[in-house]
């Protein structure tokens, strides 16, 4: 079964990927290594959650929020490599958490995400990340991850 068909089988659906909202590029190849920009919880173009988690957005919607981002940067490689089953590892996840200062579960909301990897990719999906508690993001997002990946040249 391939990456996108185990996608549907776990009840998800890649979106097309997200056009940038600045001067930048969502994906870049740099072999044998990819890298993602910032992705958020973007559902059909909207935010699923605005606020900071702790306070407005849950631990609970935190992590989904994190699932629907991870969703996103596989969109994002997606767009940039054509096919899912190029990627051979993921390698690295960085993860904002817009929170208060006292908050202190940013890995549990970044679980959405890794979970979700590993879940879909197996030893192949485990990967080294960074949790980081910031003070605000753009347009009010509860987070943003960007990834690195490794690729099939």
């Amino acid at each position: 079964m391939n990456i996108e068909e185990k996608l549907l089988q776990m009840g998800y659906q890649l979106e097309e990927p997200p056009t940038p909202l600045a001067s930048y590029l969502s994906a870049l190849v740099v072999p044998p290594f990819l890298f993602t920009s910032g992705a958020a919880c973007m559902v059909e173009g909207k935010p699923k959650y605005l606020g900071k988690v702790g306070r407005k957005v849950s631990i609970e919607q935190g992590y989904e929020a994190a699932q629907i981002t991870a969703l996103n940067l596989l969109s994002k490689i997606k767009g940039a490599i054509g096919d899912l089953e190029r990627i051979d590892r993921i390698v690295r996840l960085t993860g904002y958490v817009n929170c208060d200062p006292d908050f202190t579960r940013q890995s549990q909301v970044m679980d959405g995400a890794s979970d979700l990897l590993v879940e879909l990719f197996g030893e192949s999906g485990r990967h080294v990340r960074t949790a980081l508690g910031v003070s605000s993001l753009p347009l009010n997002l509860p987070l943003e991850i960007e990834m690195m990946a490794q690729i099939k040249t």
